[in-house]
C-alpha cells in the first residue's frame, strides 16, 4: 500500500474586505462626472437651441415689420407694396422663404416664392401681437411662421400678414450645434475620467508605499516604516510603527522570560543530574528539594505570562476596595491573631485585571501579616503624587526591612527571614505584575506603625483619573 505524503496545508484564506478603495473613488468620480456632464450638456443644448431659434424668429419679425411698413391700400381696395422687399428669396419659387397677405373678402396676396401654393389662413382670429408657430402644411417642408393682424389706413379690412421660412436652415444649425456639443462633451468626459484615474492612482500611491514597506519588513529588510508620507497617511504609519514596537517589546519580553526560566531551571536540573549520576544516598530528598525550587520558578513565570496575556486582551478595570476586602477575609483565616484595618476611597478603581490585583494585594497583605507584629493597616488611594495613579499603602508594626536590603528583597527567591515558610517569590511577583500594567511598588518605613510600608502604585482607568 502506498504511503501517504504529508498533508498539504490549506491555502491561506483572503482577508475579508469591503471592496477596492480605488474602485470606489473611480465609481464616485464617474457618477458625478456623468451627472454633471449630462446636466450641463442638456442645459447648454437648451440654451444654444433657444438662442438660435430666437435669432431666427427675430429675422422673421424684421421681415414682417418691413411688410407692414411697406403695405398700402390701392384704389381698388387691394394691398400693394410701395417698395419691394429686400430679400431676393421672396422672388425665387420654392426658395424656403415666403410671405402672404390675406383679408376677408379679398384674394390672397402671396409672394412669388410660393408659386402655386398658399399659406393656411386664420382670418377669424385677431393677432394684434405677432404669433410664431411651427407648421407641417407643406409636404416635406416644415415651416416656421410668424403672423400678425393689421388694419391698414384707408381700409376697414383686418389683414393677416404672414412670413414663413423653412425650418431646414434652423434645424441644420441645431444639428451642427448638438454634434459639436456631443463630441466636445465626450472628449471632456474622457479627459475627466482619465484625470480621475490618474488622481486615484497618484492619491493612493502612499498606501502602496506603505504596503511595500510592510513587505520589506516581512522579508527582513526593515523594522519600521520610515518613508516620508502625506499628513493624511502619517497617523496610520505612526500607529503601525507603535504596533510593531509593541510586538517587538512583547517578543523581547517573551525571550527574556524564556531565558530567565531556562536559567532558573538549569541549576536545579544540574544538581539533580549530578546526584543521580553519583547515586547519592539522599537522591530522593535532593529531587524533592530541587523540584520545589523549579516549581516556584515555573509558578512565578506563569504568573507573569498570565498577567501579560490578560493585559493584551484590552482595557481592564477593578475595584480596589472589593479586592482588598476579599484578600483581608482570606488572610484573617490564616492569621487569626493579626488585626487588619482598612480605610480610604471605597470607589477607587485601577486599570488591572481583578485576578492580578488579588494576587498583588494578597502577597503584600500576607507578608505584612506574616512578618509584622500583629497589626496591619491598609490605606486605599492615599493622596497620590500623580493623579493618574492610585496609591495603596500596606503598613505593619514589625521590624521592617533595612534600607540597603529593600531593593534586593525584590529578587526572585530573596528572603530575609528564613525561619518562616515561604518561597521568596511574593514581592518579585508583585513587582513584575505591577510593572506589566504600568505600575510600581516601593518599600519604605511606616511612620505610624514603625514597621514596613509597601507603596503600590497602579494606573487608573482613563475615564476615572482624578482631574
Amino acid at each position: 500500500m502506498a504511503e501517504r505524503g504529508p498533508a498539504r496545508e490549506a491555502p491561506p484564506q483572503p482577508a475579508p474586505h469591503t471592496g477596492s478603495l480605488a474602485r470606489r473613488m473611480l465609481l464616485i468620480a464617474a457618477g458625478w462626472i456623468s451627472v454633471l456632464l449630462l446636466g450641463g450638456g442638456l442645459a447648454l443644448d437648451q440654451t444654444l437651441t433657444g438662442l438660435v431659434t430666437r435669432n431666427f424668429d427675430e429675422q422673421l419679425g424684421y421681415m414682417l415689420t418691413a411688410m407692414v411698413a411697406s403695405a398700402e391700400i390701392g384704389p381698388d381696395g387691394e394691398v400693394f407694396f410701395n417698395r419691394p422687399l429686400g430679400d431676393q428669396r421672396f422672388l425665387e419659387p420654392n426658395s424656403g422663404l415666403y410671405w402672404q397677405i390675406s383679408g376677408q373678402g379679398h384674394e390672397d396676396f402671396p409672394s412669388r416664392s410660393l408659386w402655386d401654393r398658399s399659406l393656411r389662413t386664420d382670418l377669424d382670429n385677431n393677432y394684434i401681437d405677432p404669433r410664431i408657430d411651427d407648421s407641417d402644411q407643406f409636404e416635406g417642408e416644415r415651416l416656421r411662421i410668424i403672423k400678425r393682424s393689421v388694419i391698414l389706413p384707408g381700409s376697414n379690412t383686418l389683414w393677416e400678414f404672414q412670413v414663413a421660412a423653412s425650418r431646414g436652415e434652423i434645424d441644420s444649425q441645431i444639428r451642427r450645434i448638438r454634434s459639436i456639443l456631443i463630441w466636445s462633451f465626450l472628449v471632456l468626459g474622457f479627459g475627466l475620467f482619465v484625470m480621475a484615474g490618474l488622481q486615484t492612482y497618484y492619491g493612493l500611491g502612499p498606501l502602496r508605499r506603505v504596503r511595500l514597506a510592510i513587505a520589506r519588513m516581512r522579508e527582513g529588510g526593515a523594522s519600521r516604516v520610515t518613508d516620508p508620507l502625506p499628513l493624511e497617511v502619517q497617523p496610520l504609519v505612526l500607529e503601525l510603527n507603535a504596533l510593531l514596537e509593541h510586538s517587538e517589546r512583547q517578543a523581547e519580553e517573551a525571550r527574556t522570560h524564556a531565558g530567565n526560566l531556562a536559567h532558573a531551571l538549569k541549576t536545579p536540573l544540574t544538581v539533580v543530574m549530578n546526584a543521580a549520576t553519583a547515586q547519592a544516598p539522599d537522591l530522593a530528598d535532593t529531587v524533592i528539594r530541587e523540584a520545589a525550587v523549579m516549581r516556584r520558578q515555573v509558578d512565578h513565570h506563569l504568573a507573569r505570562a498570565r498577567a501579560v496575556g490578560r493585559r493584551a486582551v484590552g482595557l481592564s478595570r477593578a475595584q480596589v476596595w472589593e479586592s482588598a476586602e476579599a484578600v483581608e477575609r482570606a488572610v484573617v483565616r490564616l492569621y487569626p491573631q493579626v488585626r487588619l484595618d482598612m480605610d480610604g476611597n471605597r470607589t477607587a478603581e485601577v486599570s488591572i485585571e481583578r485576578q492580578d490585583l488579588d494576587e498583588i494585594l494578597g502577597n503584600l497583605i500576607e507578608n505584612a501579616a506574616k512578618y509584622g507584629g500583629g497589626s496591619v493597616f491598609i490605606t486605599i488611594d492615599a493622596a497620590p503624587a500623580d493623579p493618574k495613579f492610585c496609591e495603596i499603602w500596606v503598613e505593619d508594626d514589625g521590624v521592617g526591612i533595612p534600607e540597603e536590603a529593600r531593593e534586593r528583597i525584590f529578587d526572585r527567591g530573596a528572603r530575609l527571614d528564613t525561619g518562616k515558610p515561604g518561597t521568596g517569590l511574593g514581592l518579585a511577583i508583585v513587582r513584575d505584575v505591577a510593572e506589566i500594567y504600568g505600575g510600581s511598588v516601593e518599600l519604605k518605613e511606616s511612620e505610624d506603625l514603625g514597621g514596613l510600608l509597601s507603596v503600590l502604585r497602579l494606573p487608573r482607568p482613563a475615564t476615572t483619573a482624578i482631574k
